[in-house]
C-alpha cells in the first residue's frame, strides 16, 4: 500500500472560536507533535482526511505536508462529535526515518476454523501486538489464516509470523486465537426430581398420620374399661 499524503497548512490562530470557524469551512484543526516533543499546530481539509485515511490503521505511517515541509507521522488520536460523528480534532506523532519506534499493529483473523463447523466456540482474547522496528518495517496490521484450527487448538503470540527487523515486545505465550467447546451441562430430569419430591412428602404426610391413629388409640382404652 502507498503511503498516505495529506496536505496540512500552518495553524496561527488558536482557540476555540477558531476552530469551530474553521469547522464550519470544512477544514479539521489538528496537532503534529514531534519526537523532540516540540508540537506545531495545523489543520486540514476534512473531505481530503476522511477520503485518504478510509481504512488504514494505528500504525499506518502517513505523509503530512505542511507549507511545504514533510513529516512521518501516525495518526494518534481522532476526536469526533459524539452526535453526529463529525471529526473535532487529529492528534498526528511524527516519527524519524533510522530511528527504532515501537507501535502496536492490529491483528485480523481469516476463515472459519475447522473445530467451529464441528461445533465449537471461537475465542479471540488478543486484538493488537506490540514490536520494536524501523518505521520502513512496520507492518500496517498483521492478518491471519484461522481456517485450520481445529478444536482445542490455538494460536499464541509466539506462532505469528514476523518480518526480517520487526521485533516482538508483547508477551509470546499470549493466546490470540483459540478453538473450544463448551462445557456439557448435567440437568437431573425433571420427572425423576417430580417423583423423588412426591416420594418424600408421601412419606412426610404418613408418619403424622400413624402416630394420630396411636395416640387416638391410647385415649380411647381406658373408656373401653368404664363402667356403667
Amino acid at each position: 500500500m502507498s503511503k498516505v499524503v495529506l496536505q496540512a497548512k500552518n495553524r496561527e490562530k488558536k482557540g476555540s472560536a477558531e476552530s469551530r470557524r474553521m469547522r464550519r469551512s470544512g477544514r479539521i484543526p489538528a496537532v503534529l507533535y514531534g519526537r523532540s516533543g516540540k508540537s506545531i499546530s495545523i489543520d486540514l481539509e476534512a473531505v481530503d482526511f476522511i477520503k485518504n485515511t478510509k481504512g488504514i490503521s494505528e500504525s499506518t505511517i502517513v505523509k503530512v505536508e505542511v507549507d511545504g515541509k514533510s513529516y512521518d507521522a501516525f495518526v494518534k488520536d481522532t476526536q469526533r462529535n459524539i452526535i453526529d460523528g463529525n471529526i473535532l480534532h487529529i492528534d498526528f506523532y511524527e516519527v524519524e526515518s533510522g530511528i527504532v519506534l515501537r507501535a502496536k499493529v492490529s491483528i485480523i483473523l481469516h476463515g472459519n476454523p475447522i473445530g467451529v463447523r464441528e461445533g465449537g466456540m471461537l475465542e479471540n482474547p488478543v486484538h493488537e501486538i506490540e514490536v520494536e522496528c524501523l518505521p520502513k518495517d512496520l507492518p500496517e496490521r498483521i492478518e491471519l489464516d484461522i481456517a485450520g484450527l481445529k478444536a482445542n487448538q490455538s494460536i499464541h503470540v509466539r506462532d505469528i509470523p514476523l518480518a526480517d527487523g520487526v521485533k516482538l515486545i508483547s508477551n509470546p505465550d499470549q493466546v490470540v486465537a483459540l478453538v473450544k467447546f463448551a462445557k456439557a451441562e448435567v440437568v437431573a430430569p425433571v420427572a425423576e426430581e417430580a417423583a423423588a419430591a412426591s416420594a418424600t412428602g408421601a412419606a412426610a404426610g404418613a408418619a403424622p398420620a400413624a402416630g394420630a391413629a396411636s395416640a387416638g388409640d391410647k385415649k380411647a382404652a381406658p373408656a373401653a374399661g368404664d363402667k356403667k
